[in-house]
This record gives C-alpha cells, structure tokens and sequence, in this order.
C-alpha cells in the first residue's frame, strides 16, 4: 500500500484538492469559493513571510 501510496502521490492529491473544491463549488457557489481560494492563499502567503522575515520571533521566545 505505502508502495501504490508512493507511485501515485501526485494524482492522489491532486483528487481529493479537486474533490474538495467540487464540493466547495457546490456548496459555496462560483465567486465564494474562489473568495475562500484567495484568502487561503494570501494567509498562506503572509505565513511564509513571517516565517522567513522572523518579524514574530520576539513573540516565540
């Protein structure tokens, strides 16, 4: 199975993010969604600034 897992990494992923948009467009509709695809990218992006500027790293310790 880790064997298959591996093999097919990518199309496995790739499924369930389409799944999980089907089921957002769906629910959601068109322009919410595509709403939530940008706030989660512009979070995401934010994070990695952080990350890698060290801004909060005063807050860690």
């Amino acid at each position: 199975m880790h064997d298959l897992f591996n093999q097919y990494k990518l199309p496995i992923i790739c499924g369930g993010i389409g799944f999980i948009l089907a089921l957002l467009f769906v629910s959601l509709g068109f322009f919410k969604t595509l709403l939530f695809i940008f706030l989660t990218a512009l979070g995401t992006a934010l994070g990695f600034y952080l990350e890698k500027s060290g801004i909060l790293q005063a807050f860690k310790q």
